[in-house]
């Protein structure tokens, strides 16, 4: 695995992640929920959420405060493997 110095990334950095699955009642809480979990510090108000023009998806964008690559390692395979959840970019 690359260490932090290889990274194009300078910690700590605004870095914005964007989830998308099925319209559920519960994906943006449980979007909430991981994101939380690895970013504590992460201001709920500032989730950005989008519906598809049929409404049958969720696009939610959460910038969390970065801390590692570890972090969004982390954090990234948390979402993915989330059946809720579509993609993770």
């Amino acid at each position: 695995m690359a260490e932090e110095s290889d990274s194009l990334f300078e910690f700590p950095c605004a870095f914005p992640i964007k989830v998308m699955g099925l319209a559920a009642d519960t994906l943006t809480r449980t979007v909430l929920d991981v994101v939380l979990r690895h970013a504590p510090d992460f201001n709920a108000a500032t989730m950005v959420i989008r519906s598809s023009s049929a409404g049958k998806y969720l696009s939610l964008t959460c910038t969390i405060n970065a801390t590692s690559r570890a972090q969004l390692d982390a954090l990234y395979r948390e979402l993915s493997n989330h059946p809720l959840v579509k993609f993770v970019l």
